[in-house]
Parts: structure tokens; sequence; C-alpha cells
């Protein structure tokens, strides 16, 4: 599993309870009190929703060993200020299951960035973080584990739909 996969996925263990209060604070009186996405963050939300990251990464010091890189996001919801919950699904082994990070997103203009900082995932240690760029229907960004770290980048693609069983 790479370094981001893992710190969405395993980083609901986390900020499962913050995510949890940050969403009762954002919610709403009533749908119609609810704030109005602006057209950028609606197309982020769009472009993030059934969408899978296909891509590579590199670790510093062994650029030349590139990783392949997937994972999907069943859903991106803003929940307050800059804070957006990222859906992900985590698929290893036998586990199947969709959870919840919550994480920052800032804007350069109306480019997304997507941002982890210091993260404590239990059993993999602390320190994760992330910096993830979106333009269009590509990705691209920094990853770092402590002192370990390295670039990532991919396209933004429709997840596939299920193969009948």
């Amino acid at each position: 599993m790479t370094f981001l996969f893992r710190t969405l996925a395993l980083g609901l263990f986390l900020s499962s309870g913050a995510l949890a209060a940050v969403a009762e604070d954002a919610k709403p009186a009533s749908v119609a009190a609810a704030e109005a996405l602006s057209a950028e963050e609606q197309a982020f939300a769009d472009l993030l929703t059934g969408a899978d990251l296909v891509g590579s990464f590199t670790v510093d010091g062994k650029e030349t060993d590139l990783k392949q890189d997937r994972y999907s996001i069943t859903k991106a919801t803003k929940l307050k200020g800059n804070t957006w919950a990222i859906h992900a699904r985590i698929k290893y082994g036998e586990v199947d299951i969709t959870v919840p990070v919550a994480v920052q997103v800032n804007w350069a203009k109306d480019t997304p960035i997507l941002a982890v900082s210091d993260l404590k995932i239990p059993g993999l240690g602390s320190e994760f973080g992330s910096r993830i760029l979106f333009h269009g229907d590509r990705y691209a960004g920094t990853w770092q584990h402590g002192k370990v770290g390295g670039h990532m980048w991919g396209r933004v693609e429709r997840t596939p739909p299920p193969a009948p069983k």
C-alpha cells in the first residue's frame, strides 16, 4: 500500500473523532442554510467523487525505482472552512471498506491543494504529511513520513463499475 493511500486509509483511526466533531459543527440548521460551494469547490468535489488516483511515486534517493500507485475515492465533501472529508476506499487483503479522513484543502487561485500534516497512524508511527495539487485530470505532490519522503503524480480517472459477480 502506498504512503498516501495508507495515510488516508489508516488516518481514520485518529481523525474519525475529529471528523465527527467537525461534521457535527458543520451541520446546518436546515438544508437551505447550508453554505453553497463555489464553482471551484464544486468542480473539485465532482473531480474526486467516484475517482481513482492512478500514477506513480518515488522515494527520495531512489528516484529511478518508480512505484505504481492507485487508490479510490468514493466521495469528497466540504465540511467547514478548509476542512474536507475524503472518503477513501480501502482494499487490502480481505479488507474492503470506505473510511472518511479529514484533510485540509487550500486554494492557489482556482487550483486545489490537499494537505495532510503531522498525521499519526497507529502501528505505523507519526509525522505523516503530504501536499497534493490537482490540475485538470492530473495530480502531483510530495509525501513525507519522518525523514523519508518523495514525489507522487498521476491522473484522476473515473472509478470503473464493479465487475459482475
